[in-house]
């Protein structure tokens, strides 16, 4: 790659560092946050689900407006959106204020990741150039979520606001260093095409209305929460039915034909379902119930960013030899037994007795990540890979969201008082959430073992596939 190049993927990687440190360094400031504000548990849950789900919600509209309005202009616009909530949300003196605040950064990120992420798959060429490219991104996206476990710990000890303010500071550097670096290209020929509002109406509202049911679905009856689901999958099928007939879709239903699209977004949302409730866990785990400091747990969970040197060396090697297929399969097996390693989860466990569990998540997500990165957008025309990039992203983020709803709701029913013995069987039964979530995905990925190792990854699936199956029945 050229000198340019580099310098183009290193800003990238800056947004993608960006996020992925965002995200950590508030996770690890919660119980502060909490303190501080007098949150309940289920506010507290929302601080997080409202990035999730704006980021979720309107990750699709993003990727569509990334094709249609200019990969460079959305990319710069959004951050610089990005850098302004991100600074009201330290601000913040009140807990709505602070999840409106997430909620507005995660529809900022929502646009500019899969600006980032097709400015990558259009510069690249498909295949070696474009692997290594995309797994030096997402080892670097690893590389923020670890790093800001540490640095959120710091700054959470001194103030958590500064989680908050820090991001501002590392927007404005990539900010202007993007916009020095990144090429100005031709203005999208759009043809007369529109944005789908309609269709990104129905689908934000559906992943917000599933979401919210899962979440209340230990305080509301069965009765509400049937309906709730219920009123979700109508929107859901507003959406597709929107899709079907609208001039310019936000999403044309025809990607789904692509068996390896579909079988890496399942397992993609599921994966990231088990992740992001894991770590909400053990974090509330270690601080309210071991009464571990921010810092202490920092340097706990940071293990796992064993994936930020794995990412960019081992799994390219992995890739080569034995095809996406497998790492993914395998990374997701790693997955499984991590947190079947922590279901015995005790009130005097040592770090040395959770070690095993955390390094072997670090490792699952080194092979997982990356490889899902490159099946979802292999083999996409470039007119279309902002979507397909929106999509996978969308599946990761309600994938986040719908984890750490099924967690909170696990542990709010189970929990029954406040001894410690209570908050340790609650803690448990939620950890069956990421345990279930990976063992399905596993399930998913085995689907796509039928390739041979290193075989194009986005020829259509096979016609008795499942998985696609389920998507045309849908449709």
């Amino acid at each position: 790659m050229s000198g340019r190049a580099w310098g183009v993927l290193f800003v990238l990687c800056g947004a993608i560092f960006l996020e992925g440190v965002d995200v950590a360094m508030l996770n690890v400031a919660l119980p502060s946050i909490r303190a501080d504000l007098g949150l309940s548990t289920g506010t507290l849950q929302w601080v997080m689900s409202a990035y999730v789900l704006g980021y979720g919600g309107f990750m699709l509209l993003g990727g569509r407006a990334a094709d249609l309005f200019g990969r460079r202009q959305m990319f710069l616009f959004w951050l610089t959106v990005f850098l302004l909530f991100s600074g009201l949300g330290g601000l913040a003196s009140e807990g709505w204020t602070l999840v409106v605040a997430r909620f507005v950064t995660g529809v900022a990120a929502a646009f500019m990741t899969p600006a980032g992420l097709s400015i990558i798959t259009t510069s690249f060429e498909e295949g070696p150039q474009r692997n290594k490219a995309l797994l030096v991104y997402s080892g670097t996206a690893a590389g923020g979520f670890s790093i800001g476990l540490v640095v959120g710990g710091l700054l959470a000890s001194v103030d958590w606001r500064w989680v908050f303010f820090a991001p501002v500071i590392l927007s404005a550097l990539i900010l202007v260093t993007g916009a020095a670096l990144i090429p100005k290209s031709a203005k999208p020929d759009r043809n007369g095409q529109s944005m789908d509002i309609g269709g990104a109406i129905s689908v934000t509202a559906g992943i917000l209305l599933l979401v919210f049911a899962v979440e209340r679905a230990s305080h509301e009856t069965v009765g509400i929460t049937a309906v709730t689901v219920a009123a979700s999958l109508v929107l859901f099928l507003a959406f597709v039915l929107i899709e079907r007939k609208a001039a310019s879709p936000l999403v044309r239903l025809g990607i789904f034909r692509n068996g390896s699209l579909v079988r890496s977004n399942i397992a993609g949302l599921l994966f990231a379902a088990g992740f992001f409730g894991f770590q909400f866990i053990v974090v509330l785990y270690l601080q309210e119930l071991r009464g571990w400091s921010t810092l202490q747990t920092s340097f706990a969970m940071i293990v796992i960013g064993i994936d930020a040197i794995l990412s960019p060396t081992l799994t390219p090697r992995l890739v080569n030899k034995f095809g996406n297929a497998r790492v993914i399969f395998g990374g997701l097996l790693l997955a499984t037994l991590s947190y079947a390693l922590m279901l015995p989860l005790g009130l005097d466990w040592t770090y040395m007795m959770m070690f095993p569990s955390l390094i072997i998540l670090g490792l699952a997500f080194s092979l997982a990540y990356g490889p899902l990165t490159i099946v979802a957008t292999e083999g996409i025309a470039e007119e279309e890979q902002g979507v397909a990039g929106g999509l996978l992203y969308t599946s990761f983020q309600f994938g986040a969201a719908l984890g750490l709803s099924s967690a909170t709701a696990v542990l709010t029913a189970v929990t029954d008082g406040t001894s410690d013995q209570a908050l340790l069987d609650g803690y448990q039964a939620a950890l069956l959430v990421p345990l279930v979530a990976a063992a399905v995905a596993v399930v998913i990925s085995m689907f796509g073992l039928r390739k041979k190792s290193g075989a194009a990854t986005a020829e259509a699936v096979p016609a008795n596939d499942p998985v696609l199956e389920s998507v045309e029945t849908a449709r």
